[in-house]
């Protein structure tokens, strides 16, 4: 059986969170009610992603649009393509991986478990020419640095953040020595959800994007009572 997550049972779900961010900044102050943000972003990024991933809940969905939209995506491109899908959510992952192996879309994964020479084998596979892996699904802190995956011409960020600097390590991971085809990089991102605020307000800090914001931690330090408010109006 299916549950749909309805808009208005999201718009509650917000508001809730919102309610309880306040309280907390209200009684503890603004440095100490910053963890209560961060947990509050996370769990309404998680729920643009799945409501899987949000559990305790009793707004819960197998159905996940961004998902699908991936996978549509993806057979448009496959064979004849392949790509790189970049998630901070390791347990994001784990659902990609069932669903476009359902999907019947061949992958292979590295996140931050896995060892320094079996991430080596893995790239070995997906750079050979009779790989049959069509689709390397990464966690972005663990693959933003130190892979080359030139046979991929084609990079999903599947929950965009703040540092677009990772994001551009991310993505460059194609632009080595041997590509020689044009790299086509997407960010998926929920139309009028804390991700587009996110990107909105991160686009009009230029102190972050100097600073190089590489935390959440640091991030949140950066934000003003003003920012929370947008970020959860």
């Amino acid at each position: 059986m299916k549950w749909i997550l309805s808009s208005v049972q999201l718009m509650k779900r917000s508001k809730n969170i919102r309610t309880n961010i306040f309280t907390e900044i209200e009684s503890n102050g603004l440095n100490k009610g910053k963890m209560s943000v961060l947990a509050g972003l996370t769990k309404l990024r998680q729920l643009c992603n799945s409501a899987e991933l949000v559990t305790g809940e009793d707004l819960f969905t197998y159905d996940s649009v961004k998902t699908k939209v991936l996978i549509n995506e993806l057979k448009c491109i496959i064979p004849q393509h392949r790509a790189l899908v970049f998630s901070q959510f390791t347990s994001m992952l784990d659902l990609l991986e069932r669903d476009l192996n359902a999907a019947g879309i061949t992958t292979l994964r590295i996140d931050g478990q896995t060892q320094a020479q079996k991430r080596q084998e893995l790239v070995n596979e997906f750079q050979s020419e009779d790989s049959k892996a069509e689709v390397f699904l990464i966690s972005l802190k663990a693959g933003n640095t130190g892979l080359t995956l030139t046979k991929a011409d084609y990079v999903f960020l599947f929950d965009p953040w703040w540092n677009a600097a990772v994001e551009s390590q991310a993505i460059d991971r194609t632009h080595r020595i041997g590509q020689q085809q044009h790299v086509f990089a997407y960010r998926m991102i929920c139309r009028d959800s804390i991700e587009e605020k996110i990107i909105k307000l991160a686009g009009g800090k230029k102190k972050l994007a100097e600073d190089l914001i590489t935390t959440e931690e640091s991030l949140m330090k950066s934000l003003s009572i003003e920012d929370i408010q947008y970020l959860f109006e």
